[in-house]
Parts: structure tokens; sequence; C-alpha cells
């Protein structure tokens, strides 16, 4: 916070002030007013980074080239699959001679 602090008080002196449409212009910046046109600095200055350089359309696959099949692993289970579960009453197959 200070450092921000300071960086907006010696960027004061370079700023111009470009006030919103509801507010009124100011002679001495405020550190906000400051703020909202440092955009303008910082563009100014520009960037130190080196712009991408374009490197145009990858060929892509070459006509004709396929791919290998691809590796098919077996499928791996955790713990052992319950079993259903069976009627408690089962239905008698044949009838029952008394």
């Amino acid at each position: 916070m200070p450092l921000m602090t300071w960086q907006l008080w010696f960027a004061h002196l370079d700023c111009v002030d470009s006030p919103l449409p509801w507010q009124s212009p100011q002679d001495n910046l405020s550190p906000g007013r400051v703020a909202q046109s440092f955009a303008v600095i910082i563009a100014s200055i520009g960037t130190p980074a080196i712009p991408p350089k374009l490197r145009g359309k990858s060929p892509g696959r070459s006509k004709g080239d396929r791919l290998p099949p691809r590796i098919r692993y077996p499928t791996v289970k955790k713990h052992p699959s319950k079993r259903k579960k069976t009627e408690k009453n089962p239905v008698p197959t044949a009838p029952i001679a008394i």
C-alpha cells in the first residue's frame, strides 16, 4: 500500500485531469483522480515484453496418415459387485403331496 501511494504521488505531476461527467474538474489532483488517469500513463510508457511472433497455421496431419489404435485396458473394480438378493419364500416347483 505505501508503494502504491508513493507511485501515485510521483505520477500526479504527469497526469491530466479527465473527469467523468458527474465529477467537477480539479486543479490539485487527489490520489483517486491520479489512479483514475493512471491507465493513460501506463499506455504511454508501454510494456517491456516482446510481442508474440506469428508462426502461421500448422499443416496438421498429412492425408492418409492414420493414428495407431488406442491401447485398451481392462476395467478396474475397487470392490466386488453385490449379489442380487434372492426371494425369501421361494415358489415351489412341484406340488407337495400330503
